[in-house]
């Protein structure tokens, strides 16, 4: 039997996983993660089961912070200290991230997997959910970082 991050990804017998989940690019794979920010990957690393500790998971060609087997859920991690911007860098901040939050749910629901965001503040959430509902319930806060 794999290993959690060798191939165990999906809770669901074979025959009813959809066809998309046989393309290469979206079969998980380990990838060294990106940025080197100490804070940012021991934030990913301490996602509740997170198969890819001390990685990326790259799915669809974009490497996720962390990816959860049981729940097939493929996970972005924002470590900003939002609370402590200006308003100005606030709306900066919510303006830019939306849109590429947008682009990795849907490239991870294009290959079967739930998406999640994990923020270190209430006040982060609210402005994401207030700016885009269609992220409402994707965004967590991480009580662990």
């Amino acid at each position: 039997m794999p290993g959690i991050g060798q191939g165990l990804v999906s809770p669901e017998p074979p025959e009813s996983r959809e066809p998309r989940e046989h393309r290469p690019e979206c079969t998980p794979r380990r990838v060294p993660p990106k940025g080197g920010h100490p804070f940012h990957n021991e934030c990913a690393d301490n996602i509740p089961l997170n198969a890819f500790r001390g990685a990326n998971a790259l799915v669809n060609g974009k490497a996720f912070d962390a990816l959860q087997p049981p729940t097939r859920t493929l996970w972005e991690v924002k470590t900003d200290n939002f609370d402590t911007y200006t308003d100005a860098l606030q709306d900066i901040v919510i303006a830019s991230q939306g849109p590429k939050l947008r682009s990795e749910r849907d490239l991870a629901r294009a290959c079967g997997f739930d998406f999640r965001v994990g923020v270190r503040s209430a006040a982060h959430k609210a402005e994401l959910e207030n700016a885009y509902p269609d992220l409402q319930g994707l965004i967590v806060v991480m009580d662990w970082c």
